[in-house]
């Protein structure tokens, strides 16, 4: 009998090493290494077509002579998911879904499995019980799928045997963590079995062209439990965020091989499970009955959907020695640098102010477009004044303090006509070739943001 090897693992990166470390070289963490067995004795233990005697042998040819074709794409009939997804669901890709524990993974992916009409679908749950999840599915839908089939299993093996008697069309593993091959002798969710797994479901999906969705858990820190590889494997990599105790959800793209990787969908919690936000401004922007101080509007784009998102600031006297900077949804480097701007080239003394700032709807927002909104909130609520809710801004600030252009300003403009906002603020760069006639608001074109403070705050 061959004798095993080991080696030693990152639990946090999946780093390998052939010793034990005290420290990580590649993420720099303490005491994160652990020996796991990579390779065991010869075993006839069965996987996904695993004989390659009768495999086609590839031959290299020439870029100009391979066909080009579309990839064919599966309509699940959830269209913000559609959406992330670059317009539907590819056939033979592997797509990884990472969260935080109850944010609605699970629930995301029985609500596709239960309303995907005329394709058989096989949910893979090695956490739950046959009977927990028709608990579930019953709360979500009264009427469920028959095309859905459930079946409660962990070892890879098994699961591969099923799938060759049942021939599903998608397949939705719950969760990758739980899954275990018997050529790997190492427990669940250990680095080795994670990459292991993944193999054999990313090698059955590219021969068979059925989709995968893979459910991930995440770190502590946020980032997908495994190695660092398994986001490589995959072809797209989606975050569902959001806090658990409120109800909307952000369903994000990180990585994507079939389309853009910024697109954004919306989802509200309910009893009965997710619903789709079609409109996500209207939610993100709060019904009040006076104005506020503190307050801007800003047209911002999250892939190619445009939104408009509420910033509120609020500026108050230092209680303590040193003044307090935090954000919320926006990145705390670029508000200080925004201050500095404001205290540079406008003249407002903040850095005895306390500065607090907030993207409402609890999403996080790298747009350059709302650093204009960002400061007119900041001001606002310095000074106390409130200004028009019908007004909203779309431009980047620079450093010298005038107002620079942003991309897709038409798109930006047409979503805040469709919401009744009377006038919007823009560089004076973007006015070129836009028709400003067809619009119903005013569009105000502005180079400095001292004319913006004039135009504003009168």
């Amino acid at each position: 009998m061959a004798k095993s090897k080991t080696a030693y693992f990152c639990q946090s990166c999946g780093y390998e090493s052939a010793k034990w470390l005290g420290k990580c070289p590649s993420c720099n963490q303490w005491n994160t290494f652990v020996e796991e067995i990579v390779e065991k004795s010869p075993a006839s233990v069965p996987t996904w077509k695993s004989d390659t005697a009768n495999r086609k042998l590839n031959k290299p040819s020439k870029v100009d002579e391979i066909q080009s074709s579309t990839e064919r794409r599966i309509l699940t009939g959830d269209k913000e998911l559609d959406r992330v997804l670059g317009g539907g669901l590819v056939e033979g890709s592997l797509v990884l879904i990472g969260g935080e524990p109850g944010i609605g993974k699970s629930t995301l992916m029985l609500q596709l499995a239960l309303n995907l009409k005329g394709k058989k679908l096989l949910y893979i749950s090695g956490e739950e019980s046959e009977q927990q999840i028709k608990m579930r599915a019953e709360r979500i839908q009264e009427s469920t799928s028959s095309n859905c089939y459930i079946l409660t299993e962990t070892s890879t093996q098994n699961i591969f045997k099923q799938i060759e008697i049942l021939e599903p069309e998608i397949l939705v593993v719950d969760s990758i963590q739980t899954l275990y091959s018997a050529h790997i002798d190492s427990t669940p969710g250990s680095v080795s079995q994670v990459r292991e797994c993944t193999a054999e479901l990313l090698r059955f999906a590219k021969e068979t062209g059925v989709p995968v969705f893979l459910i991930g858990h995440i770190t502590k820190d946020g980032a997908i439990a495994g190695p660092k590889i398994l986001e490589h494997m995959v072809d797209t990599v989606l975050q569902f965020e959001g806090d658990r105790h409120h109800v909307y959800r952000i369903l994000r793209s990180i990585k994507n091989r079939f389309g853009a990787a910024a697109e954004l969908g919306i989802y509200e919690m309910q009893g009965s499970g997710l619903r789709e936000v079609s409109n996500p401004s209207e939610i993100l922007l709060s019904q009040r009955d006076e104005e506020l101080s503190g307050i801007a509007i800003a047209a911002t784009l999250e892939g190619a959907r445009p939104m408009l998102i509420e910033t509120q600031a609020l500026v108050s006297q230092a209680a303590y020695g040193t003044p307090q900077r935090s954000a919320t949804g926006f990145d705390t480097k670029r508000m200080n640098m925004l201050l500095a701007v404001l205290e540079k080239r406008c003249g407002f003394r903040l850095s005895t102010q306390d500065v607090f700032l907030n993207i409402a709807g609890g999403i996080r927002v790298e747009d350059p477009a709302i650093d204009l909104a960002v400061l007119i909130a900041i001001i606002s609520s310095h000074q106390d004044i409130a200004i028009s809710s019908k007004n909203c801004f779309a431009a980047e600030v620079g450093l010298s303090g005038e107002i620079r252009a942003v991309n897709r300003i038409e798109q930006r403009i047409a979503e805040a006509d469709k919401l009744g906002f009377e006038s919007i603020f823009i560089s004076k760069y973007n006015l070129k070739g836009i028709a400003t006639e067809k619009y119903k608001l005013k569009i105000k074109a502005v180079s400095k943001i001292e004319e913006v403070f004039s135009m504003v705050f009168g």
